[in-house]
């Protein structure tokens, strides 16, 4: 889908819940900034809710637009911020949610390998290592 300097690459980003179920997904070409992605994923937040990102999403715009939706950014600062923001180191250890789930889905040889050229037909294994998840998930709890 796109190149970078490892060649073709695709980077998966989503949203999860406080279960670390997936609820947005969406791709990007490798040679793309992580933080493109945010307008996208971070629409319709409930207010209150806490967002916590890493260090690659902490962008004044992204910050506004958390707040426009009554929603808290959890994020920590970038080494070059000049005005800091606070944040709450307790919290941010609730992003290994994301990083579980993209562990789970990469137990799927397809997803993980990257067999499919077309970044359609990547989202389609993606999203079908997803709906195995959350089947996994409402089997477990039923």
């Amino acid at each position: 889908m796109g190149r970078s300097r490892g060649g073709l690459t695709t980077k998966i980003h989503a949203v999860v819940d406080t279960l670390g179920r997936p609820i947005r997904l969406m791709l990007t070409a490798g040679q793309v900034h992580d933080s493109h992605g945010a307008r996208e994923l971070l629409v319709d937040l409930e207010a209150g809710t806490a967002v916590v990102g890493d260090k690659a999403y902490d962008a004044d715009w992204i910050r506004a637009q958390i707040k426009a939706q009554g929603a808290i950014a959890n994020i920590p600062n970038k080494s070059n911020r000049i005005h800091r923001y606070r944040w709450k180191k307790a919290l941010y250890r609730e992003r290994n949610l994301i990083e579980r789930f993209f562990n789970r889905i990469k137990h799927h040889r397809r997803v993980a390998t990257r067999y499919e050229k077309l970044g359609a037909n990547f989202m389609a294994m993606v999203k079908l290592a997803v709906v195995r998840l959350w089947l996994r998930e409402i089997e477990s709890t039923a």
